[in-house]
């Protein structure tokens, strides 16, 4: 297994999901509600930077490996779902708009991973419509967890719009990856 500064930065994605987590479980006498949600918004955050960040700096440094292409995008989607589990919980987001997304993520993953196994990875190459969806994610995601405006502007709307967004170019994208993958399942199956 390599270890570089971008493979590091993907590590520290990962093990910044349970401070996120942590957070929620602390009493409100310790962090005060607001103080929390701050936190976790700046967690949450710093780890999309570091999702940019990490590839940025493996393609720019050339290291690039097999192991950081498959745990970055694990480290991404560990990210989203723990953030989208605790949204649940506090009732900021709609139960079919974590299902649509957490349900399009393990299947465009194990779509990847079937196409990857029998050859055809470039069916299903990651999409600028993908990569729409995933920045809706990472704006909507941290205004959700904040909560609170921001000057005149309701971090709960931007966040509510941009989760919505995010919902429908999650069933569109879903719907063009598979479509990309059809003809290999059919002649598969």
């Amino acid at each position: 297994m390599p270890f570089n500064i971008p493979i590091a930065l993907t590590w520290l994605r990962i093990a910044m999901i349970p401070l996120l987590v942590g957070l929620f479980y602390l009493p409100d006498a310790w962090t005060g509600s607001g103080w929390r949600d701050h936190i976790a918004a700046i967690a949450f955050i710093i780890a999309a930077v570091t999702d940019w960040f990490d590839g940025y700096l493996a393609r720019r440094w050339n290291q690039t490996s097999a192991f950081g292409a498959f745990l970055d995008p694990v480290a991404d989607k560990l990210m989203v779902v723990a953030a989208l589990l605790i949204l649940l919980d506090l009732g900021r987001v709609d139960l079919l708009i974590a299902l649509v997304i957490i349900g399009r993520e393990l299947t465009i993953s194990a779509l990847r991973e079937w196409m990857a196994k029998i050859g055809a990875a470039s069916s299903v190459a990651v999409h600028r419509l993908g990569k729409f969806k995933t920045a809706a994610q990472m704006v909507a995601i941290p205004c959700l967890l904040y909560w609170q405006p921001i000057e005149d502007v309701s971090t709960r709307l931007v966040g509510t719009v941009l989760i919505i967004v995010a919902a429908i170019l999650t069933v569109w994208s879903m719907c063009y990856y598979l479509q990309k993958a059809w003809p290999e399942m059919r002649s598969r199956s």
